[in-house]
């Protein structure tokens, strides 16, 4: 990235994101085409959508290039990430980016909607615990609309079949560090490269105050995300899409 990209321009720094997340997860274009799939099959190609926990706004930018006439609203609490959604969607009247903590029992109430059509989120929930994430479940049950629908896309483990999950990871870790020899880009060397951009500096620092080095969340089984959003109140609920790691679980009301 050049110095010029690193000061301002914030859809290089959307770029360069999206790379870092591929490193870890190859497969992270697939998902979206197929959350984006389910969001035209469910609601249809305008949908109001709630990009939850949007981190520089991945989600987001695909719905909108997919569907021109769709409306977004991210939600994120990381003043790093939501720097540069907010860079990136600068003049774009159809996106709106909210600073929230999800685990705060009033972080909807900044929400510019009482509902919406789909609430999709991507690699984000498993910060959460699964107490607080079934707590988040049931708030979200009141902002999804009548037949509308909720994705979650992340990591969701069986721990049922514990040499099919070793086997992928071993795997998965052996094509990683292939990509890391040819120069792939990691998480703590993303945010070394945000923390020397003076624009991002500051944003940078307090995203660390606020979260620490890691994540202190749970990766449950999809199973558990489907049980868990149907005793929330959605009608149906089932993983539509998986990897060998991953899952994306939809949730109609």
């Amino acid at each position: 990235m050049s110095e010029t990209a690193m000061g301002t321009d914030w859809r290089a720094w959307q770029e360069s994101w999206d790379r870092q997340q591929e490193w870890y997860m190859p497969d992270r274009e697939e998902r979206f085409r197929v959350m984006l799939d389910m969001v035209e099959a469910t609601v249809g190609p305008e949908p109001r959508v709630l990009d939850l926990a949007c981190g520089t706004g991945s989600i987001t930018d695909r719905l909108l290039r997919r569907f021109p006439n769709a409306t977004s609203t991210g939600v994120d609490l990381d003043p790093a990430l939501l720097t540069i959604a907010r860079g990136s969607f600068a003049g774009d009247d159809r996106v709106a980016f909210v600073t929230a903590d999800l685990t705060d029992p009033g972080w909807a109430a900044g929400l510019p909607y009482d509902s919406y059509d789909a609430v999709l989120s991507a690699t984000a929930l498993h910060w959460l615990r699964s107490g607080p994430l079934a707590t988040l479940y049931g708030q979200l049950a009141g902002l999804v609309r009548d037949g509308g629908v909720l994705m979650n896309a992340d990591r969701m483990p069986d721990r049922a079949t514990p040499r099919i999950n070793a086997a992928e990871r071993a795997h998965r870790h052996a094509a990683m560090a292939r990509a890391r020899e040819a120069g792939a880009v990691d998480w703590a060397e993303w945010w070394a490269l945000a923390a020397q951009d003076p624009a991002l500096a500051g944003p940078t620092a307090e995203r660390f105050e606020i979260y620490g080095e890691h994540a202190d969340g749970e990766t449950p089984s999809a199973r558990w995300h489907a049980e868990t959003l149907l005793a929330a109140g959605f009608g149906e609920a089932r993983a539509v899409w998986c990897s060998p790691s991953d899952s994306l679980v939809l949730a109609l009301k």
